[in-house]
């Protein structure tokens, strides 16, 4: 069972998005700012983390920077989740180190297609390691 990182802090957000990926079969880890998701990362090691920008502690951007300047997290997947809809966000985003980028409201089927290709990509990379 694949496990996701949900980083959300906001608590409507978080369960919707944590529900709806569980009813899919994914195993759900969550955090609520980001050094939690920092902290969880390391320890849980997930096959992909859902990233919201916007967040208390440490914000997002420097999460993600974070755990892809440190050799244990560095071939995490990230998708940045945001409501920040504009090319430079986005922009942005990718600058940060997040695999892709994806806006709220979640449109589920769109992320569930970018989540599956960097799952795949995962996959296909641990096999030719």
């Amino acid at each position: 069972m694949l496990t996701i990182l949900v980083v959300e802090d906001n608590a409507l957000n978080r369960d919707m998005l944590s529900r709806r990926l569980q009813m899919e079969g994914y195993k759900v880890e969550t955090a609520i700012n980001g050094l939690q998701a920092i902290e969880t990362a390391r320890t849980l090691l997930p096959d992909l983390i859902l990233m919201d920008l916007d967040l208390p502690v440490i914000n997002g951007w420097e999460a993600t920077k974070t755990l892809k300047a440190d050799t244990v997290t560095l071939d995490i997947p990230v998708i940045a989740l945001t409501a920040h809809a504009f090319n430079e966000d986005r922009k942005q985003a990718i600058e940060a180190g997040c695999d892709d980028y994806d806006t709220k409201p979640v449109d589920f089927p769109r992320l569930q297609e970018k989540m599956q290709a960097l799952l795949e990509g995962e996959k296909l990379r641990a096999i030719t390691r």
